[in-house]
C-alpha cells in the first residue's frame, strides 16, 4: 500500500519521540502489505485495528499510546494518513471527521 503522508508521521515522532518505533513499524508493515478488503486488514492488525464508516480505519500503535486514523483506498492501494496523536489527543477527535470535539 502507498501511505501518504510519511512526513506527517515524521512530525509526530519528532514531537514524541518515544513514538517513532511504534510509527516505523506500522509504516513499513502498511507499505509491504497489498490490501484487497477489511479482512486483509483485519488478518494483519487484529484487534489493534477498528473499522469505521467510508473505508476509514483507526489504529492503536505502541500499546494503544498512539492512535491513528486512516483512509482505505483498496481500489487504488493507498493509504491517507488522516490524523495521529497520543491516546488522549485522539480523546478529543472525532474520528467519522476528524474534527475537534468541543469541550
Amino acid at each position: 500500500m502507498q501511505v501518504i503522508a510519511r512526513r506527517t508521521l515524521e512530525l509526530f515522532w519528532c514531537r514524541h519521540p518515544a513514538a517513532e518505533g511504534p510509527v516505523r513499524v506500522w509504516y513499513a508493515e502498511v507499505s509491504r502489505a497489498l490490501w484487497r478488503g477489511p479482512s486483509d486488514v483485519k488478518a494483519q492488525f487484529g484487534t489493534t485495528v477498528d473499522f469505521l464508516h467510508d473505508n476509514r480505519l483507526i489504529f492503536d500503535l505502541g500499546g494503544n499510546k498512539y492512535r491513528l486514523v486512516a483512509h482505505v483506498s483498496y481500489t487504488y492501494g493507498r493509504v491517507l494518513v488522516k490524523f495521529i496523536g497520543t491516546h488522549a489527543e485522539y480523546d478529543r477527535i472525532d474520528p467519522d471527521t476528524v474534527s475537534w470535539r468541543q469541550r
